[in-house]
């Protein structure tokens, strides 16, 4: 075990660029300690020698059960405890509905539901006896709104978005957190190699291709910078009274502000049918 005591120890995943590689940097920066993991270790080599003595390097695809557990008794065995659980693992995913590959769907849900949840309950139990801690997911701004072409990546968000709800509500009173990151377009390679199309019907060309030629010319020219956002998730950490939900980009708030206002026009336009059906 590491004898070094001073900084929080963070678990990350998908530190290999994006999002992931950012918050590394930020948490390093602020003198913490970082457990950085990527399914190819290799991703990492730079990241290790940037601070060897807070660093430390595991493979980890979290769609494995056995890896997940690896990584969270290597990161106990190196650094003893574990602050802050980054739950950063996934990629992108455009198609309609009809097109969605019912595999590929599986396996999206897999990586950034499942493997996010599966993380979290492995993390609990340290957590819960520290008594301190945080979860953070990272989500988008499309956990609370799904546009024409990112149903089945936004099925994963809202979904990590509900059970973190739930999450949130069940560890406060053991004095732990839940964080709820939803940023909008950043510089993250979202819209590169990594990115997964669906086979196209031309049934959807008018409704779904916009979508697809944005996200495939988007690739580098997002307003968001990745650095300012992990800076912007710390400072929420430290906060005496941090928020469920941070919306990172003008874009996310934006957007999320007009969906909260459909949503209670709709409420309000129905109330009155709603509130008819009580026995």
């Amino acid at each position: 075990m590491s004898s070094i005591t001073e900084g929080r120890v963070w678990l990350i995943t998908g530190c290999s660029s994006g999002f992931g590689r950012a918050i590394a940097d930020a948490a390093l920066a602020a003198g913490d300690r970082v457990v950085a993991s990527a399914r190819n270790l290799r991703t990492l080599e730079e990241l290790a020698r940037t601070a060897p003595d807070r660093v430390h390097v595991v493979g980890l695809d979290v769609t494995r059960q056995a890896d997940i557990d690896a990584a969270v008794a290597s990161t106990l065995d190196r650094f003893g405890r574990i602050d802050v659980l980054v739950n950063n693992a996934g990629y992108g995913s455009v198609g309609a509905v009809e097109e969605i590959v019912e595999a590929d769907l599986r396996a999206l849900m897999d990586t950034m539901f499942f493997g996010a949840v599966a993380l979290t309950q492995a993390v609990l139990p340290v957590l819960r006896s520290q008594g301190s801690g945080t979860i953070v997911q990272l989500s988008s701004q499309g956990g609370q709104l799904s546009p024409p072409g990112f149903g089945a990546y936004c099925s994963a968000k809202f979904a990590l978005e509900a059970m973190t709800e739930s999450l949130a509500a069940e560890i406060t009173p053991l004095g732990l957190r839940a964080l709820i990151v939803e940023p909008g377009a950043f510089r993250t390679e979202f819209g590169g190699s990594r990115l997964h199309h669906s086979p196209e019907n031309p049934a959807y060309a008018e409704t779904v291709g916009p979508t697809r030629a944005m996200i495939d010319s988007a690739d580098g020219t997002q307003p968001g910078d990745p650095a300012k956002a992990a800076a912007a998730i710390l400072t929420a950490l430290d906060a005496d009274n941090p928020p469920l939900r941070l919306a990172l980009g003008n874009d996310a708030v934006d957007n999320i502000r007009v969906k909260h206002a459909q949503l209670a026009d709709d409420l309000n336009t129905w109330e009155k049918l709603s509130r008819s059906t009580d026995l």
